[in-house]
């Protein structure tokens, strides 16, 4: 029996997928559960076009994400705190200065969490930081710590 997924389940797909399973697996169990939905045609002409849909909506995000990543590869960000005699800083910079940083100096938005630094930034100096824009999809830029 065809039917169509209506969330994720485990060792047989993904939502909005067309699957074939037993007739007696379907209607026992899947069905009742409202795990599925026999595959009508109209069902089947619905789930087509939600896949239709969602690729082009991450093509969107792909290609938004990539003009992003080249705006910000290679280019340097600023950040600005106390640093006491030595060189060091008064606590460390973090991915969120950095974000914040990034929006006022270059207008580009990247979450905080999406940010990477190899090692805690606690002198003054430059560091190298990666953003993970969207999967598959990164920048590599400098941050400079410098004195207010």
């Amino acid at each position: 029996m065809k039917v169509i997924l209506l969330k994720d389940i485990k060792d047989l797909g993904k939502k909005d997928q067309i699957v074939n399973v037993s007739d007696g697996y379907a209607k026992n169990y899947l069905i009742p559960r409202k795990m599925v939905k026999p595959a009508t045609e109209g069902a089947v002409n619905d789930a087509k076009e939600k896949q239709r849909a969602q690729a082009e909506k991450q093509a969107r995000e792909l290609k938004l994400a990539q003009e992003a990543a080249a705006a910000l590869s290679g280019t340097e960000v600023v950040v600005r705190v106390k640093i006491g005699d030595n060189g060091k800083l008064f606590g460390a910079v973090s991915t969120k200065d950095i974000s914040e940083a990034l929006k006022a100096q270059k207008q580009i938005d990247v979450d905080k969490k999406k940010l990477e630094l190899p090692e805690t930034v606690k002198f003054q100096g430059k560091y190298k930081c990666i953003a993970r824009i969207y999967p598959r999809v990164t920048a590599e830029f400098t941050v400079s710590v410098l004195p207010e």
